[in-house]
């Protein structure tokens, strides 16, 4: 399987914010108090983010992205009534929904696998370093995918080992409505490059990238490029 070099890539979708333009609007959900507030203080009004709402379970975190429209959803992924999968499936339904990237304590499993299915960005181990959250809520803002360095290698080994035939069937035919050079785009973003180190590899500027990219989003009628990811090694292509 080729090396993923990177763990946070550029995005086709332009900047939500976190240009000095506004704050990123952020709504933290945990069923532990104690886990939002020190979420809460770690970005305190700073680094561009405002917290602008928190949830306990995934009911009350769509309640709560309703109500304060977000650009992130920092999403616990097990929680009572309503899990992170759940809630994720349920946001991304909404009209303009915010990115969401999933907080987990375990290792990757089948829950972050299909929160990503779902439309989450990203994921990120709960006892990764603030520095690295910080910049995963500007990333995500940014329409960039936001994943653990340590995480990327272990979700598409995972995603690679478990994609049952029907899947992987399912797979395969999406990737048929691609284009040659888009169906290599796509494997540059299977292998985790950025913008520009698809179009280094391929020959082509960082625009022309941007305009494949959003087509292959288009085309496989996925939101980001971790779903991108995702699919790509369920078809076996890497």
């Amino acid at each position: 399987m080729a090396a993923l070099p990177r763990a946070v890539v550029d995005d086709a979708k332009a900047p939500a914010s976190g240009s000095g333009r506004r704050p990123v609007r952020l709504v933290i959900v945990d069923d532990d108090q104690f886990v939002r507030t020190g979420m809460r203080l770690l970005f305190g009004g700073k680094h561009g983010v405002e917290v602008v709402g928190e949830a306990g379970d995934g009911d009350e975190a769509v309640t709560a992205v309703r109500a304060h429209w977000p650009d992130v959803v920092l999403m616990d992924i097990r929680m009572p009534r309503v899990d992170g999968v759940e809630a994720t499936r349920r946001i991304r339904k909404l009209p303009n929904p915010p990115e969401v990237v999933i907080l987990t304590t375990f290792d990757v499993d089948e829950f972050v696998v299909e929160s990503i299915r779902n439309g989450a960005c990203g994921f990120l181990l709960k006892d990764t370093p603030p520095k690295e959250i910080i910049a995963a809520v500007l990333s995500a803002a940014r329409g960039e995918v936001a994943i653990s360095q340590r995480m990327l290698r272990p979700l598409v080994d995972l995603v690679a080992s478990t994609a049952e035939g029907s899947r992987r069937s399912e797979a395969i035919k999406q990737l048929g409505t691609l284009t040659d050079r888009e169906r290599q785009v796509a494997i540059g973003l299977g292998r985790g490059l950025s913008n520009a180190e698809i179009g280094a590899t391929l020959g082509m500027g960082v625009s022309t990238v941007k305009g494949h990219v959003s087509r292959v989003l288009g085309k496989l009628c996925i939101n980001n490029r971790a779903q991108a990811a995702v699919l790509i090694h369920e078809a076996g292509l890497l």
